[in-house]
């Protein structure tokens, strides 16, 4: 797994390195490098999902440098990691008599219990598709402000989760922000038959997005930074077996937006951003009081 942190060092140095004697650089040894640790999970002649990629990489490389789930920190965790309390309340059966719901609500079982996580990435929940078409006979694209599905987390908000046997409540609050902030926009669902995609656009703000009232109120005196700035954001575009990605990255030096799509490189202004069908975000936090240089 180790040939993995070489290979992805390899590719970093050769990218920033100002003095390169070419105008650009490979990844192909560092796709090899993925397809070997991955054993063929992912493989360069097929395209893979975005999220499962981005969290078997992530998990590989804080292995690789020799962290672990619970202790041993890494580069990775420094820079992704953040913390959240879960708390997570069983409920009765739904067909079961009122009366037996009531007195099964007093047992332990069924009270609230509270575990404190990690993690890499923030999976935000889209609001379900309308199926409903307009005077055109084309299905409507709804739109969904970021700070909506952002609610999820403010330690308020409860979520129903249903399991082959039990049904849960869940509700979730942010302990720690790391200084980078990935958010994944679940836009996939798979059932037993395929895989459906929604195609909700979250409009979100560019720069500015501060997180503090999703923290705890003994949490928000510690934490002085919780304002963040988006500086990748990566879209899917078209179905979801066959669709593509596209990806914005944010030049700091000038403050342009960039768009990437395979070996073509153009442009974007910050406004055509907010109009893609985004999936995986990076968001980073602004240190030290530090001044916004994007200018948009």
């Amino acid at each position: 797994m180790f040939l993995l942190v070489q290979r992805f060092g390899e590719l970093m140095r050769k990218l920033w390195n100002p003095r390169n004697f070419k105008a650009h650089v490979s990844p192909h040894e560092m796709l090899q490098a993925v397809v070997l640790c991955s054993k063929k999970t992912f493989q360069i002649t097929k395209q893979g999902d975005g999220v499962d990629f981005l969290s078997w990489f992530l998990n590989a490389l804080h292995s690789a440098l020799g962290g672990t789930k619970k202790k041993k920190k890494t580069i990775v965790t420094d820079v992704f990691q953040g913390s959240m309390r879960i708390f997570t309340k069983k409920l009765p059966h739904p067909d079961l008599p009122a009366e037996e719901k009531e007195q099964l609500l007093h047992n332990d079982e069924y009270q609230e219990t509270m575990v404190e996580s990690t993690f890499m990435y923030l999976t935000l929940d889209l609001p379900t598709a309308p199926l409903y078409k307009d005077e055109k006979e084309q299905l409507i694209i709804p739109q969904v402000p970021l700070f909506n599905i952002l609610a999820k987390f403010n330690g308020i908000t409860e979520k129903e989760y249903k399991t082959y046997k039990e049904n849960f409540l869940k509700r979730f609050q942010l302990t720690k922000l790391p200084p980078y902030l990935i958010f994944c926009i679940k836009r996939f669902t798979k059932n037993n038959f395929f895989v459906e995609k929604n195609p909700t656009i979250v409009n979100f703000p560019i720069t500015n997005v501060d997180l503090r009232e999703y923290l705890s109120e003994e949490v928000q005196a510690v934490h002085k930074n919780t304002t963040y700035d988006l500086i990748a954001n990566i879209v899917h575009d078209g179905k979801p077996s066959e669709g593509a990605y596209r990806i914005h990255v944010l030049h700091h030096g000038t403050g342009k937006w960039y768009e990437l799509q395979d070996l073509q490189v153009t442009d974007i202004l910050p406004q055509m951003i907010t109009l893609s069908e985004a999936y995986i975000q990076i968001w980073k936090r602004r240190d030290n009081d530090e001044t916004n240089q994007q200018g948009a």
